[in-house]
């Protein structure tokens, strides 16, 4: 085990307070032999229609105001890349943003080097789709593979999807950009990566599943030790009021949003029912916590409340 390494024991379950980013309280789950962490790459900066432009919905006025929020706010959601140390495995489940995308993201290798964690000991990079803000910290800032001793790990789909040169050309218009970065970066880790399917178990203990409709391709991670579980969302369920709150309705984050407001349904009763710790990539807090049912949907109950 790598000095890095160590120190990483050490310090998970200390918290993570990064200086220019945001901190909270707690960003560790235990989950048997496995740690979790969530780290901060910092906030996204975008406008309230890029989630609620499609809602034409009478009570979402009335939804809104029960988070203090209005449907013309600026949103600013946290960006929380996880770790996990698992013997000497040491994951991480998406990447940020990287330099290239927006001034308040791209904190992630800050945040790891405050973990005591250098990229080259990550041995695994999972990522659940292709989007800028999980992908594009991919590299460094010579274009090279950033985890360069990790196994770089994505679903068939959503590689298919986005390596597609058709994409480019077929992809909403104000998706293009996004569609020439994430394919620019997929050529030069091309060599690294490793290709699953939904179901299958990626490592000891760490399963795929399919929750497309945010990303044509999207995958959560079923994380388990015993009786013990934990459901890593990435965006399937992309934010703590609306998700939540009336999971069904069709949002403008999604690229298929009818066919991603059926899975985060499916996943929000699974976790629920299960009473499942889960971990959201833009949910506050560290982005750790609960499905609780509430009147017509659920509410996020964050671990560190």
């Amino acid at each position: 085990m790598t000095v890095t390494r160590r120190r990483l024991l050490q310090v998970m379950g200390a918290g993570l307070a990064l200086a220019g980013s945001r901190s909270w309280a707690s960003t560790e789950l235990n989950l048997g032999s496995k740690r979790l962490q969530t780290l901060s790459d910092g906030h996204l900066l975008l406008p309230g229609e890029f989630i609620f432009g499609p809602m034409d919905k009478p009570d979402l006025t009335s939804v809104l105001a029960g988070f203090g929020m209005t449907s013309s706010d600026q949103l600013t959601p946290d960006i929380n890349v996880s770790l996990m140390q698992d013997g000497d495995n040491l994951v991480l489940f998406d990447v940020g943003s990287g330099p290239d995308f927006q001034s308040g993201a791209g904190q992630l290798v800050e945040a790891l080097e405050a973990a005591g964690v250098a990229p080259e000991d990550v041995t695994h990079v999972l990522f659940t789709h292709c989007h800028p803000d999980h992908l594009w910290g991919v590299l460094d800032d010579f274009d090279d593979p950033l985890f360069s001793e990790a196994q770089h790990l994505m679903g068939q789909g959503e590689w298919d999807y986005w390596f597609d040169p058709e994409t480019v050309h077929t992809i909403a218009s104000n998706r293009t950009s996004q569609a020439v970065g994430a394919r620019r970066r997929m050529e030069i880790i091309k060599e690294q990566i490793t290709l699953f399917g939904d179901g299958e178990e990626i490592l000891p203990g760490v399963a795929a599943r399919a929750s497309f409709g945010h990303s044509p391709g999207h995958m959560s991670f079923e994380v388990r030790d015993g009786n013990n579980s934990v459901m890593i969302l990435g965006d399937a369920v992309n934010n703590h009021h609306i998700s939540f709150a009336r999971p069904g309705w069709e949002t403008g984050a999604d690229q298929d949003p009818e066919t991603a407001a059926k899975t985060r349904m499916a996943l929000l009763d699974q976790i629920s029912h299960e009473k499942m710790t889960l971990i959201g990539y833009h949910l506050p807090e560290g982005g750790i916590g609960y499905a609780e049912n509430s009147g017509e949907g659920y509410r996020f109950v964050p671990a560190s409340g």
